[in-house]
């Protein structure tokens, strides 16, 4: 299928502590990229969980544009929201990502997450990455109750490679 990344960001430090009303502390460097190099295993050269153990399952994150859209709308915002905001490494448009994600099943059993392929790099779609309520004061009061179940997805890299901004292809695996 193609898609679009749109936005892609990369952030040597966590921005998102304290408390939200504070405002996220300032980043020493941007960090919108227009490519970044994934590692298997790793995640993203020069991100915050790059070779973290505790983040191997977390180590790369991915966000539909569409979910920031349908913000957008649910809120009446009077321009679209800059996707790098919500520090997911990769934004794309043109797939439903949180359709990847491991879930709990009807009965109570665990779904596992799918593989999937992004420009060539081979991902292993885990949690769901749930919005907090910095949502609410970096992007818009209410925001983080209307990203509640589209928030994106946690992926571990299976192959290492680059993505850049720009038309790419996914692929789900299984």
């Amino acid at each position: 299928m193609d898609v679009q990344i749109v936005a892609l960001a990369v952030s040597r430090q966590h921005a998102f502590e304290g408390r939200p009303q504070d405002g996220p502390r300032p980043d020493p460097e941007p960090v919108a990229r227009t490519g970044i190099e994934v590692r298997a295993g790793l995640g993203i050269v020069g991100d915050r969980y790059y070779g973290q153990a505790v983040h191997k399952n977390a180590a790369v994150t991915f966000i539909d544009a569409a979910s920031l859209d349908e913000v957008e709308r649910l809120l009446g915002l009077p321009a679209p929201l800059d996707p790098h905001l919500t520090r997911r490494n990769i934004t794309l448009r043109g797939f439903p990502i949180d359709d990847l994600a491991a879930r709990r099943a009807p009965d109570g059993s665990r779904v596992p997450g799918r593989r999937f392929t992004v420009g060539g790099i081979t991902f292993q779609a885990n949690r769901p990455a749930n919005p907090c309520a910095w949502m609410d004061a970096v992007l818009a009061p209410g925001a983080m109750r209307a990203l509640r179940g589209h928030g994106g997805i946690r992926a571990t890299p299976l192959t290492s490679g680059t993505l850049r901004l720009g038309p790419a292809t996914l692929t789900v695996l299984d």
